[in-house]
């Protein structure tokens, strides 16, 4: 008889009950949220009428070490069909309110959300000016050719590797999981914990030799031209073993997380970053030749390249470690589980598989466009181009989101629906904040843009436009795409794998009949480098609807007139911002050209001249965000 859940002794699920549309139940999942919008956003929350149908998993929590009554079941109408298609009948869930030593308040805390994402949005923003730098210097290196595209393609295997068979199992299943545990084992879930981290690091292990192995079929796959095959062989052997590490690094992030340390894997990326600028230095000075083909590049310049990657990709993991032992974790192998986690064991095989169908159908839809991209040499343009298009989101949302989720978890777990609708609005809406601008301007300044940051050395000009071209083209799928991490964040918390597969199905579907039939359609590098990159955003359209449609059905009504009013005012802000700088970008290009000097000249201006429309025009609007914003400003 286990004392701290009154007797239940069933990790999984809990004794059978119901929860009342009123009543004062609290189950637990993934992240919390207190309603952030009254204190961080006045103004913008639109109440909440009672519970809507849905659904929320998990078992009892334990008792809080003495600190209060248990509370009664209740009942909830469980909307239990595939996917939360409907309601067909009542499941029972016991929910006991959680009081630990620390108030349930600190955990949905709105000043240590905030803090902790503004200390990973800083971190954010120095990995990507890294990034951006790391991967100007390497189009610089080695271009957008034949080489440029065997170095990628090569890169992009242990990422394809990774994500298929364990990439999407530990990010999407292992917080929650943890999270579950560490609510209600007496350990805080520490040998759970240590068993789950073990499993996964052997698993890692045999994956990345076999993939190592197999480094010339997966190569063969994907590159037909025989010397840049021979090319791309030769890195993917150097470059596979980065799975490993990349295992090592989302587990360690994850433990660290739902410990509260967010800054370490924030600013591990960094150092990542360091390495690989150091690498493409050692790379340049090299004796090599003028012109680089996959028959001239030398094996030295080819060892440097793919063992430097690899060392980039360790030290982000690594550096990690004495973090972890700093939150006061400690490594021990753990292969057997208890009798009582049996159930957890086989909770955590039904997430997994549904996680392990949304990456199969994830790396179709990259197979498809790695293929079609290689076959016209458009591969590299499109590499960099998503590479910009993702920078946005990872500076400005990521950092939120990842502060969101534990919260977002918790409020699940207890049954706290309405903080679930509250930080799914407060998500949407600060994400069309931050995105809704930027895809204005990246429509306008794309082309100067990457002019300024890849129009070098293997690079020319022209290619370097075509990357901004290729970004412009796609900027509108920059908010959709936020927008659909952001739903899927809220499925995962809710311990649902099956949805999100739903979605990323719709998606893939999108892209890869959009990708097909354009390659019917063009054959031109240029034109064929734009169709990868609209097609993909228009994938996250498509999603972001889905997404909508069944969370809908599953919470009922989830209140977005608040962020279509939201993304309203801001659109009609970034769009005459962006005329602004569309007549500055013309103006500067026609004068000076639009080489270097010309598009530096035309994107420090445009940029300029369109912010501070928009901002005048957003401050006009007296959106509350924006006031708000500019308080947190002033406090500074």
């Amino acid at each position: 008889m286990n004392s701290r859940t009154g007797g239940d002794t069933n990790d999984g699920w809990s004794t059978p009950a119901l929860y009342s549309s009123r009543g004062a139940v609290q189950p637990r999942t993934f992240t919390e949220a207190d309603p952030l919008a009254n204190w961080m956003l006045p103004g913008l929350d639109d109440g909440a009428d009672g519970w809507s149908p849905t659904t929320y998993v998990g078992g009892a929590p334990r008792r809080a070490r003495g600190d209060g009554p248990e509370l009664p079941q209740e009942a909830i109408p469980l909307d239990d069909s595939p996917a939360g298609f409907g309601p067909e009948g009542t499941v029972a869930v016991e929910a006991a309110e959680r009081n630990r030593s620390a108030p349930a308040s600190a955990d949905r805390s709105t000043s240590g959300l905030l803090a902790h994402s503004r200390t990973m949005a800083v971190a954010s923003l120095i990995s990507r000016i890294t990034g951006f730098l790391r991967s100007s210097m390497l189009a610089a290196a080695i271009g957008t050719g034949l080489v440029g595209d065997a170095y990628n393609v090569a890169n992009n295997f242990p990422n394809m590797v990774y994500e298929l068979l364990l990439g999407g199992v530990l990010s999407s299943v292992l917080i929650p999981l943890l999270v579950h545990a560490q609510e209600r084992d007496e350990d805080d879930g520490v040998a759970y914990m240590q068993r789950l981290l073990s499993l996964a690091t052997a698993a890692l292990g045999v994956v990345t030799v076999l993939a190592v192995a197999a480094a010339p079929l997966i190569a063969g796959a994907f590159v037909h031209v025989p010397q840049q095959r021979s090319l791309a062989t030769v890195l993917a052997s150097l470059l596979l073993p980065e799975i490993f590490f990349y295992g090592l690094g989302a587990m360690f992030m994850a433990v660290l997380n739902i410990r509260n340390s967010y800054g370490p894997g924030a600013w591990s990326s960094v150092l990542n970053n360091v390495v690989m600028m150091t690498t493409i230095a050692v790379f340049w000075v090299l004796p090599g030749p003028k012109v680089l083909t996959p028959g001239t590049i030398t094996t030295t310049q080819v060892l440097v390249l793919g063992i430097g990657t690899t060392l980039g990709i360790a030290a982000q993991a690594l550096v990690l470690v004495p973090y972890l032992r700093r939150t006061g974790f400690r490594w021990r192998w753990r292969f057997r589980a208890r009798p009582h986690e049996v159930g957890r064991m086989r909770e955590v095989a039904a997430l997994a598989g549904w996680v392990f169908g949304y990456v199969v159908a994830s790396q179709v839809g990259v197979t498809v466009i790695a293929k079609v991209g290689v076959a016209h040499q458009a591969f590299t343009v499109f590499t960099f181009a998503d590479l910009l298009l993702q920078m946005p989101y990872g500076i400005l949302v990521v950092s939120l989101l990842t502060a969101l989720m534990p919260r977002l978890s918790r409020a699940a777990a207890r049954g706290h629906q309405g903080d679930v609708i509250d930080d799914l609005n407060l998500g949407a809406r600060l994400s069309a904040l931050a995105l809704v601008p930027v895809t204005a301007g990246l429509v306008v300044l794309g082309p100067v843009l990457t002019v300024v940051l890849f129009g070098y050395g293997q690079t020319s000009v022209t290619d370097a436009r075509l990357i901004g071209t290729a970004l412009a083209a796609s900027a509108f799928g920059l908010f959709p795409f936020a927008l659909v991490m952001l739903q899927l964040r809220v499925f995962y918390a809710m311990r649902d794998g099956r949805t999100p597969t739903l979605i990323n199905l719709f998606m893939v579907a999108t892209k890869v009949a959009a990708v097909l039939i354009c390659s019917r359609l063009f054959s031109g590098s240029h034109d064929i480098a734009i169709a990868l990159t609209t097609s993909t955003s228009a994938s996250y359209v498509v999603g972001a609807v889905a997404g909508h449609v069944l969370l809908a059905r599953r919470l009922g009504r989830l209140r977005f007139r608040s962020v279509a009013r939201t993304v309203g005012q801001i659109g009609l802000a970034s769009v005459l911002g962006a005329a602004a700088a569309f007549a500055i970008v013309r103006g500067c290009t026609g004068a000076l050209g639009t080489a270097h000097v010309g598009s530096m000249t035309a994107l420090v201006a445009g940029a300029l001249g369109g912010l501070v429309v928009l901002a005048l025009v957003a401050w006009r609007l007296r959106m509350p965000e924006v006031a708000h914003v500019s308080g947190l400003l002033r406090r500074g």
